[in-house]
């Protein structure tokens, strides 16, 4: 009896010391002024897998991350191999020299490097606590939009109206003026030369898990873990001209 109770207490905390493992990531900053290059890679999460729960579950970070940002990067080296002329750029300046890329491999570079672009900033405005901003950026949201509330119904707006798989984003500029914009699958504004502070993913892998077919759900929750921290440092980012993704 004493070794059954034993074995069931090592495998209770067996299988807690796993969901435990599994729900962690390699944690390290993403640095918003770091010039991404080739050979690209998926940057770690500044946070664990299951910081955003219950509002994006750990099973859907985990895939979103690790498989669906993947793909994408490796997609963009595979794509790039053999193409040295256009290795030598940053990931955002190869989004706005798009014209330049060859036809065989165009569409392939705008799927993937837009892909990657805008994950490499999702991870980034996400693991906070929601709230509301402070300093600068709500300065900017009270000027631009009037109040939070309304940049959210906005941005929420936006995001419903997606047909199919897209993004719903606030771009910045130099003047540190904020807009928003909607694009569909991978399109990022970095092809038009114009920066995202912050944003939310509309494709279906990234909620359909959890909330299946009801995406106004996982919008009105999605708000309750954005990091206003890191989106205030993209902000003074874009404003000193060194965000770079």
């Amino acid at each position: 009896m004493i070794d059954l109770a034993r074995r069931t207490l090592l495998i209770a905390a067996g299988a807690l010391a796993a969901h435990r493992l599994v729900g962690m990531s390699m944690a390290a900053e993403i640095n918003p002024t770091a010039a991404l290059t080739y050979p690209y890679a998926v940057p770690p999460l500044p946070y664990d897998y299951n910081a955003n729960e219950p509002a994006i579950d750990t099973l859907t970070m985990q895939l979103h991350h690790d498989k669906h940002h993947a793909a994408y990067v490796s997609n963009l080296n595979t794509a790039l191999k053999d193409h040295p002329e256009l290795q030598k750029h940053a990931l955002a300046d190869l989004l706005a020299r798009l014209e330049t890329v060859p036809e065989a491999i165009r569409a392939t570079v705008r799927n993937n490097a837009g892909g990657h672009a805008n994950h490499t900033m999702f991870w980034q405005v996400l693991g906070g606590k929601g709230g509301e901003p402070t300093g600068e950026v709500k300065a900017a949201i009270e000027r631009d939009f009037g109040s939070l509330d309304k940049l959210r119904a906005d941005l929420d707006q936006a995001a419903l109206k997606v047909f199919g798989s897209g993004w719903a984003m606030v771009l910045v500029d130099r003047a540190g003026t904020l807009s928003l914009v909607s694009r569909p699958n991978q399109d990022s504004p970095w092809m038009e030369g114009k920066a995202p502070l912050f944003g939310n993913d509309v494709w279906e892998h990234a909620y359909y898990l959890k909330y299946q077919n009801r995406r106004p759900d996982y919008v009105a929750a999605w708000w309750s873990v954005l990091n206003w921290p890191a989106i205030g440092a993209r902000y003074a980012a874009a404003k000193d001209g060194t965000l770079s993704i």
